[in-house]
């Protein structure tokens, strides 16, 4: 009768178990991917040509494509009672210039995404300086 007893209560335990990771993984929630931490550094990147294209009163922007994007860390947060993941890692960039192309690689980058309460959108955060 003891035995019984004693495997019941290891079923119970390995049911007890399985249901906290499910509530764990549930509560964390997807977790950002490579295609979007590639959009994130695009935008990133994106808004730094912009800008350096009006200060240096050029008339075309470079285009650049992002490819091998690495990533090396994951770090959860919270940022105003949202989950968010500053991402780190590196990438490599190419830029077509108008007479050739230039091929950046193991550029890092460091990102912060921020899910959004009903979970299927993405906010990408820049981070401000402090006084």
């Amino acid at each position: 009768m003891q035995r019984v007893g004693t495997s019941i209560m290891r079923v119970l335990l390995t049911i007890a178990l399985m249901v906290l990771l499910v509530a764990c993984s549930n509560i964390n929630g997807p977790t950002p991917n490579k295609k979007l931490v590639r959009k994130a550094i695009a935008l990133q990147l994106d808004r730094t040509q912009q800008q350096l294209t009006q200060q240096l009163h050029l008339s075309e922007t470079p285009t650049g494509e992002i490819a091998r994007v690495q990533i090396t860390k994951k770090e959860p947060l919270i940022v105003q009672d949202l989950p968010t993941f500053r991402v780190q890692g590196t990438y490599n960039l190419n830029v077509k210039l108008p007479k050739r192309q230039v091929t950046q690689r193991q550029n890092p980058f460091d990102v912060y995404l921020q899910r959004q309460i009903e979970n299927q959108t993405w906010r990408l955060l820049r981070r401000q300086p402090t006084d």
